[in-house]
């Protein structure tokens, strides 16, 4: 379970977020939602430990990053929106290092992975270099590596980017079955028709502040959109905005 509450933060002299609060409960997907520049990478960044909130509690399973780091991080598996690799190390290299880097036997990494090697068209490839792999293929690298964690919260950058049609209803089945093992999920997307269908609960943040929070019928009761659409709701914070 994940717990921010009266988070304020951002970096050095440039506060972003001002007293955010939400929870993504165990077994709960909610999508985090926001104009560009609203603070959702800085709320992603704070979770992760690459920024120090100037204010405010995060929480994973009851545990605070300050609490013990290393116990803090093994309960996040973080897919960032954009691939990062290292061009030097294998398919396979970079899945024995995310198992070193979390204590993590081999074999038992391998045997996590082995069902999205095969679900992902990469068992044949473990000894591929990244410069040889697509965007889409470094993708699934990525998310490969956030399953060898096996944490009990997944953050998700942009999901959907560079990922086929295929792998994008790949990842979705995986994210529910991860969601029925009693997971957390936070997921930060712009595909706002499959955020629609797949998440339980949203947080719409509105120039560092959360908007409004909860179910699409809670969204539509905030904005006073009675039959609104995820996209309609978005549609009137680029109105806001431009205010």
């Amino acid at each position: 379970m994940l717990e921010i509450k009266e988070l304020t933060g951002g970096y050095v002299n440039i506060p972003v977020l001002k007293e955010v609060s939400f929870e993504v409960e165990n077994g709960q997907l909610v999508g985090l939602i926001g104009l560009n520049g609203a603070g959702k990478s800085t709320t992603i960044n704070e979770i992760i430990g690459l920024l120090t909130p100037y204010k405010g509690q995060i929480l994973i399973d009851g545990l605070q990053l300050q609490d013990s780091p290393a116990a803090y991080r093994k309960k996040i598996g973080f897919i960032p929106e954009t691939p990062s690799l290292y061009e030097e190390l294998t398919l396979r290299e970079h899945i024995e290092t995310t198992a070193m880097a979390y204590d993590i036997e081999q074999d038992t990494a391998f045997e996590r992975v082995e069902e999205l090697l095969e679900l992902f068209r990469l068992k044949e490839k473990l000894d591929w270099f990244p410069i040889h792999f697509s965007k889409g293929m470094k993708q699934k690298v990525m998310i490969i590596c956030a399953f060898v964690v096996d944490p009990s919260l997944f953050i998700v950058d942009e999901p959907f980017l560079g990922l086929d049609p295929v792998a994008i209803a790949d990842l979705i089945q995986l994210l529910e079955r991860e969601k029925k093992k009693g997971k957390s999920i936070l997921m930060s997307t712009h595909v706002l028709d499959s955020a629609e269908k797949m998440c339980d609960s949203f947080v719409i943040l509105h120039k560092g502040q959360v908007r409004a929070q909860g179910s699409l019928a809670a969204l539509r009761e905030a904005f006073q959109m009675p039959a609104a659409s995820l996209n309609d709701i978005y549609l009137t914070l680029t109105e806001e905005a431009a205010r």
